[in-house]
């Protein structure tokens, strides 16, 4: 027997459309407003089904639909979440605190873009010294391929990379590998297409929208269900596929004017669930807001969250390494800014942003709130994908460079993360890609990417068709390059780092009120108790003064560095990693 319900306070009927035989008409629930609801013996695990609203004749997925084998437009299937046999009873999860985070997209991951595909390559990751994979957003979106940020079915895994039951065997098998999971999930927006859930009721806000649409309802009418709707999302994630964390897309787009937000509101149910399931859940928030607030305690008046990534920390690396000053780097780009990174997190702290036009951010309590809670990257799909040509570092960076930008990601006080093909320098682009299968959305897409970077100063001509197939399949990782000896040799550079950084406490401690920077003419050291990492970023050797006794050199970029009475003789482009005396 299947009990049907759903969710739709304002019609008159609903119907229930199997794949045969008459509409079935479902009863007002008497216990939940706003709820029909029908049992129907002969309903079991994969029937496919839809419902129908008022006098109306189209046939609509679910909106709580977890299986959507025909795409978004189709019909929904019945699914037992019972019915998988794991295999990680043993697992006790991953804690974010010390762990190496690894962002990839699994369309492009692999040649097949596949959950399956995906798993061959997991022993590379284990391999590399990986704790956590965050997948981008596998659940349902419309077309083949797409970066998943346009997802519609917040409960149901992507069909083309292998369904709910593809994403349980690979997060059963990074389990089985010592692999955590971390999964990116956005509830600001719809995607443009194959977006039903507002058809059934006010899942939309009538206030101001966000740039991707209209923004959901959280504080209006009727949007209590609207929350549970996101919220049930959130556990069904964690506890019926196993996955150790969620990555929040742009929480700055959540619109909620209540009394208790609904970061807060995700963060209590999650831990609840946490302490049911005796593992650590991670909630990690992508935020354009510079506010500790997400990441302090709630018993310190904050929302709770485990930690947020921070764009400032890449900002300052960034430009720092490549000299590129447009746009929201305008005021990065000085070892001063990269100084205050290291040491606070945030650089826009209260201060002035000239790329917004105001005063941005607040200060974090350094004594207080931990070095882990703030994600780190030199890379991610953002900073490359949203590139006109999605061009990653090694197209602009000397391999010195690239390897003292990646020492001092990984020697900081934060949580670093890579993004897929980092670690060996791919060169393939990873660019914005698209397949929608409307003729005019495609067009629509397509037109305003080229004027979104028209208006960042490149050439129109320059950016990429999201449409055109060859778009994604430039996208694609190609894992033959490992076999070349430069990237043989980064990628064994990087297991070096990260197993450096796990090996020795200093690296470790998430502190920042022991991190302590200097810096000069190009070149800067930063202290992590009795280890001092000095990194020269000109073009030339230079002569680096550091307190203390140099005991070891723990890693070297490149060779040729010397040891001196007083500090280090560095090549140009260069850093180590020292233990003092």
């Amino acid at each position: 027997m299947t009990v049907f319900s759903v969710w739709a306070p304002d019609v008159s009927r609903v119907r229930l459309r199997l794949t045969a035989g008459p509409d079935l008409a479902l009863d007002r629930d008497p216990e939940r407003a706003g709820w029909w609801t029908i049992d129907v013996p002969s309903a079991g695990p994969g029937t496919d089904y839809a419902f129908v609203l008022g006098d109306e004749d189209q046939p609509l997925p679910d909106p709580r639909s977890a299986w959507q084998p025909a795409g978004v437009h189709g019909f929904s299937r019945v699914y037992d979440q019972s019915a998988y046999r794991w295999s990680d009873s043993a697992w006790t999860g991953r804690q974010l605190p010390g762990a190496v985070l690894y962002e990839l997209h699994v369309g492009t991951y692999t040649a097949e873009g596949t959950f399956d595909a995906a798993i061959e390559r997991l022993d590379h990751l284990v391999d590399l010294g990986v704790d956590l994979v965050e997948l981008l957003p596998v659940n349902a979106f419309n077309g083949e391929h797409n970066w998943g940020y346009d997802g519609v079915c917040w409960f149901a895994p992507q069909e083309s990379y292998g369904g709910p039951d593809g994403l349980k065997r690979f997060v059963d098998a990074c389990h089985q590998r010592g692999l955590g999971v971390v999964l990116d999930v956005v509830y600001n927006h719809f995607g443009p297409s194959g977006a039903y859930a507002p058809m059934f009721g006010p899942y939309l806000s009538e206030g101001p929208g966000t740039s991707w649409g209209s923004s959901i309802n959280l504080d209006g009418p009727l949007s209590g269900e609207v929350r549970s709707y996101i919220v049930d999302s959130v556990v069904s994630w964690l506890r019926d596929y196993h996955v150790d964390g969620l990555r929040l897309d742009a929480v700055h787009a959540l619109v909620d004017r209540g009394a208790t937000h609904l970061l807060e509101e995700l963060t209590v149910a999650v831990d609840g669930l946490s302490t049911h399931l005796g593992r650590p859940l991670s909630l990690i928030a992508e935020s354009d807001l510079n506010d500790p607030r997400l990441i302090t305690a709630r018993e310190g008046g904050g929302y709770g969250l485990t930690a947020q990534w921070d764009d400032d920390a890449h900002h300052a690396l960034h430009t720092l390494l490549t000299g590129e000053r447009q746009g929201y780097y305008a005021d990065f780009g000085s070892l001063q800014t990269l100084s205050d990174v290291l040491t606070g997190a945030f650089f826009h702290a209260g201060t002035w942003s000239s790329f917004r036009r105001r005063v941005h951010g607040r200060p974090v309590d350094r004594g207080r709130i931990p070095g882990y809670r703030f994600v780190a990257y030199l890379q991610n799909h953002d900073q490359i994908g949203n590139r006109a040509v999605g061009d990653r570092l090694p197209a602009s960076l000397s391999p010195g460079l690239l390897r003292v930008g990646a020492a001092l990601l990984f020697t900081a006080p934060f949580t670093p993360m890579l993004f897929m093909g980092e670690e060996w320098g791919a060169t393939t682009p990873w660019q914005f890609f698209t397949s929608h299968p409307e003729p005019e959305l495609a067009a629509a897409v397509a037109s305003g990417r080229r004027r979104e970077f028209a208006a960042h100063g490149w050439a129109e001509a320059s950016v990429p068709d999201p449409q055109d197939p060859a778009t994604y399949l430039r996208s694609r990782l190609d894992w033959a390059e490992l076999d070349k000896p430069e990237h043989a040799e980064l990628l064994a550079f990087y297991r070096r780092l990260i197993a450096l950084r796990k090996s020795h406490p200093d690296l470790s401690d998430p502190r920042l009120d022991k991190v302590e920077v200097t810096h000069g003419d190009q070149w800067l050291v930063m202290h992590r108790g009795g280890v001092a990492v000095a990194a020269n970023l000109a073009s030339k050797p230079q002569r680096i003064t550091l307190p203390g006794f140099i005991r070891t050199v723990l890693l070297a970029t490149e060779s040729g560095a010397t040891v001196m009475r007083d500090g280090i003789q560095l090549p140009a482009e260069s850093a180590v990693v020292v233990a003092l005396a």
